[in-house]
């Protein structure tokens, strides 16, 4: 860029005019006296050298000063305005907050209730027994003294009763803090079998569930012959057919036979016989055949046969 001074002229001496005589020409004569013109200019003065906050870039062989100013992280940082949180995040992130507080505690509560000591079986009590005594219950379930309540099941307590065959369910009921309710559901014994010098109890399934000696002492009907004698469909159709009384009426019976599955007989204490059929509609049959025994008798024409084995249509004779 030119400089905005302009060069100053200064005269030492003017020489007399001559032909000859250029003006502008500073002397070729040395020594002689002579106007001097002198021209001067002004140099710029250097500039301060750039500190580390504000270097020169180069690029492209050109140098390019960056403005000085706040180049390290902490200066930018406090610079930057700090805008205040959402009001829903806030509130999102401390319902996350509680939701997980509150479920760890309740964690914590099961995990101590689940392997307290405080919480362990100590006492039994046995409910629903007919066939078997509650002692006998409670020697089975031995093996769950000392367990925390809640880690017993019913699963667990009727594989323990597994082999007293007179269960047929359970069910068990924690009584915190040391308490353990089992109730008992047994299978019921509809006809007594004779084997050997015994009589044995028996349920529709043909399960022994006990055995007499006397079976007068026994308020069940006698199936002649037993499993063992009329076969198996047989004792499964008397069997099924005895299960469908009621017990009052069960309690009348002497005993059963059947000829055949479809040939079901009953007989009472009294020697009044029943013609039950076959196994169909038993339900409706056991009702029928109770309404008809609730009939006051007639002396004068006792009733020796009762036939249930068209319900809809019962006979007696």
């Amino acid at each position: 860029m030119p400089s905005p001074r302009r060069p100053t002229y200064t005269s030492t001496g003017r020489r007399p005019g001559g032909a000859g005589t250029r003006p502008g020409h500073d002397g070729q004569d040395a020594g002689s006296s002579h106007d001097v013109i002198s021209a001067s200019r002004a140099v710029p003065e250097p500039a301060p050298q750039p500190t580390g906050k504000a270097r020169k870039a180069t690029f492209g062989g050109r140098a390019k000063e960056k403005p000085a100013g706040p180049s390290s992280g902490s200066d930018s940082a406090g610079n930057v305005l700090a805008f205040p949180e959402p009001k829903g995040k806030r509130r999102k992130r401390n319902v996350l907050v509680v939701a997980f507080t509150v479920v760890a505690i309740v964690a914590g509560l099961l995990a101590a209730a689940v392997f307290s000591p405080a919480l362990a079986v100590r006492t039994i009590t046995v409910s629903g027994t007919h066939l078997l005594t509650p002692a006998q219950v409670e020697a089975a379930l031995e093996p769950l003294r000392g367990r925390p309540l809640p880690q017993v099941t019913d699963e667990e307590v009727g594989r323990l009763l597994g082999p007293l065959v007179q269960v047929k369910s359970v069910s068990a009921e924690a009584r915190p803090p040391s308490g353990l309710a089992v109730a008992v559901r047994e299978r019921v014994p509809v006809a007594l079998v004779k084997q050997g010098e015994q009589y044995q109890l028996v349920d529709v399934e043909g399960v022994q569930l006990a055995a007499t000696d006397d079976p007068a002492s026994v308020s069940l009907p006698v199936i002649d012959g037993g499993a063992g004698t009329i076969g198996k469909d047989l004792f499964r159709a008397t069997a099924e057919v005895l299960g469908a009384l009621p017990a009052d009426v069960l309690a009348k019976l002497s005993n059963a036979s059947a000829q055949s599955v479809d040939a079901v007989e009953l007989k009472l204490v009294d020697g009044q016989s029943i013609i039950w059929g076959n196994a169909g509609e038993k339900e409706l049959k056991a009702k029928v055949l109770a309404a008809l025994l609730k009939v006051p008798a007639d002396p004068k024409n006792p009733v020796r046969v009762y036939d249930v084995s068209v319900p809809r249509h019962p006979v007696t004779r």
